[in-house]
């Protein structure tokens, strides 16, 4: 059975426009007009739910809190939201909800369809049966952190991670040992500009330490590097 995709936009002509487009590549499409119908949906079978289109405004609750719900919910399908709110302060507030990707409207369909596409491969890695090669895995003293799969492993529990904060961490762990600064993570991560002004990124940086420090209070692994970012350590020294 092809994949499903849940499109969430009030705007008639493009969520018809978008489910044309999507079945004629092969997939399965849903259409919702408001966030509170596809939080409704999801909470019928979301299972097999792949991805979520969302619009950001939306009538009664906003794409935002719709996202920010399913995580709550521990609903970890990919979210790719869609707005023609662009700044930079908006991306990161997506990412900071649990969005996936962000794409500002007007867009071109071939960029949406690549993005949709990419998404879908990484819910499939995530959820692969088989075992994956042990690359891309952090382990940090008894919690590992599995870069394919979004995943952190602590004993017999898994905590499923978003796209974002495996990008930030992949992106931190590849500079093993080195400071680096905001601007840095933001165009590297988030592709936004280096004069952003906005904290999101701390937001981050406070979520991953809860997961991967002992004491979050005092990390050791991801520490903070006053007046100029951050250095993370797969090995720090005591």
């Amino acid at each position: 059975m092809s994949e499903l995709i849940l499109v969430v936009e009030d705007e008639k002509h493009l969520a018809e426009g978008l489910r044309f487009n999507l079945e004629a590549e092969g997939y399965r499409v849903e259409t919702f007009e408001t966030g509170e119908e596809a939080l409704t949906r999801l909470a019928q079978s979301v299972k097999e739910v792949s991805l979520v289109l969302l619009d950001v405004m939306l009538p009664g609750i906003d794409g935002f809190s719709v996202v920010s719900e399913m995580r709550k919910r521990g609903v970890y399908i990919p979210v790719l939201m869609l707005t023609a709110r662009g700044r930079s302060e908006d991306v990161l507030k997506g990412f900071e909800s649990g969005a996936d990707d962000y794409l500002p409207k007007p867009f071109d369909l071939e960029i949406l369809l690549a993005r949709a596409r990419g998404l879908l491969r990484r819910s499939a890695w995530s959820s692969a049966k088989t075992e994956p090669e042990p690359v891309g895995r952090l382990d940090l003293e008894g919690k590992t952190i599995d870069l394919e799969r979004m995943e952190l492993l602590d004993g017999e529990s898994a905590q499923q991670l978003t796209l974002m904060e495996t990008n930030l961490l992949r992106f931190l762990s590849e500079r093993d040992g080195q400071t680096v600064s905001r601007s840095q993570l933001l165009e590297g991560v988030w592709g936004v500009r280096e004069d952003t002004d906005t904290r999101a990124i701390d937001n981050f940086i406070v979520r991953l330490r809860r997961y991967i420090e002992k004491d979050p209070a005092k990390p050791r692994f991801l520490t903070t590097i006053r007046g100029v970012g951050y250095r993370f350590q797969k090995k720090p020294r005591d």
